[in-house]
């Protein structure tokens, strides 16, 4: 049981968000800007949040060429050229609110993506999906160096290189540290280990089942409206929400002497992603190997797929060189069937904001703004 105390000042709020994450201090955030005497309250079940916010690569992006053009054959420019708008203002966002880019680590190298022979194709779509998308960078997002690919030292499978001076990359850790504590002086509470397992909504609030660390002891929240912002995880809560969870596999190395490049990389449209944390290098992906496998909520690691990211890191990304897998782990990320984030009301006392499509970085801001502009309504 909570005490008197812990009832009083905390079970009860204005507005109750479900999720710590990228998505949900966002969304708490947006609501305390524009309800300034409002309780604004974040919930979040792990010490961490749980997600993917905390355990992603840190990539800024908006997407690889090939990843582009496969989502234009799949649902066509103009869903495409959405999807990248939305994807740049979510960063904008992001930074805008930080203040300082040290306050998240960020650092903008560009992003590159390592084309082989069998994805040469790809390339004669550069020139129409420049112009496609020059209205939202004010200039063509994707160069062809391919003439400098030899510098990076990645192995012969490698036939071209491309470069985007808009992408960067950064400390998802600082990131959400900052955002949290961002929340906090603007007078929002979050509390951890508060593990959501049920919701009931009536004409005037929504109550909130829930156990909380380290007792497992049931206790219960009321709010007037409540946000789900627990993306892939929105479905235990509300069942037959439209989002399929994804794990995403990551491993760092050991640092490596005179790394030969930094930045983001891109690698089979997008599937495979790294980058340089200092002198390391963060490598993860591999979900296309087994999609149906990584359709899961289980953070554990697969044999299959952390050998085809240490195989591409000997063989492609950095061959011929001395290292060590020194940390490994996973992340889950959620996939609307659309390709684009989903915002609105479960009902009239629950909104939810998901759908990052693992964009979590770019996306996430963006979907917490939209998602605290529902109550408007």
């Amino acid at each position: 049981m909570i005490s008197y105390w812990e009832n009083d000042i905390f079970a009860q709020a204005d507005f109750i968000v479900i999720g710590a994450g990228i998505i949900g201090l966002s969304t708490a955030i947006s609501l305390q800007t524009r309800y300034k005497k409002a309780k604004v309250l974040v919930i979040e079940r792990g010490t961490f949040p749980t997600g993917a916010s905390t355990r992603n690569a840190g990539f800024a992006c908006f997407g690889s060429l090939t990843e582009l053009a496969a989502n234009i054959t799949e649902w066509g420019e103009d869903t495409t050229y959405t999807i990248v708008e939305k994807r740049k203002k979510g960063l904008e966002l992001l930074r805008n609110r930080l203040r300082s880019d040290e306050a998240c680590g960020y650092e903008q190298f560009g992003g590159y993506e390592l084309i082989t022979q069998q994805q040469s194709h790809h390339l004669e779509a550069m020139h129409n999906i420049n112009t496609m998308l020059s209205p939202i960078f004010g200039s063509s997002p994707f160069l062809d160096y391919s003439a400098y690919k030899q510098q990076f030292g990645f192995g012969d499978s490698v036939t071209g290189l491309l470069y985007s001076p808009y992408e960067g990359q950064i400390h998802s850790g600082k990131t959400m540290a900052s955002l949290a504590m961002y929340a906090k002086q603007m007078g929002i509470e979050i509390l951890y280990g508060v593990n959501v397992q049920s919701l009931c909504a009536d004409d005037k609030g929504v109550d909130i089942d829930a156990q909380i660390a380290p007792m497992n002891s049931d206790c219960s929240f009321r709010a007037d409206y409540v946000a789900v912002c627990t993306n892939a995880m929105i479905p235990t809560l509300l069942p037959g929400t439209p989002i399929v969870p994804g794990r995403g596999q990551v491993l760092i190395t050991s640092p490596i002497e005179n790394i030969p490049f930094r930045g983001v990389f891109h690698y089979d449209e997008g599937y495979y992603y790294f980058r340089n944390v200092g002198n390391r290098i963060l490598l993860g992906g591999g979900r296309n190997i087994d999609f149906a496998g990584e359709q899961t909520y289980d953070f554990s690691l697969t044999d299959a797929i952390q050998y085809a990211l240490e195989t591409l890191l000997q063989q492609v990304i950095i061959p011929n060189r001395e290292y060590r897998i020194e940390h490994k782990w996973s992340g889950i990320m959620g996939f609307s069937d659309t390709k684009l984030p989903i915002v609105k009301f479960a009902n009239p006392r629950i909104a939810i904001g998901f759908g990052c499509n693992g964009m979590g970085v770019a996306l996430g801001s963006l979907i917490g703004e939209e998602t605290a502009n529902l109550f408007d309504q």
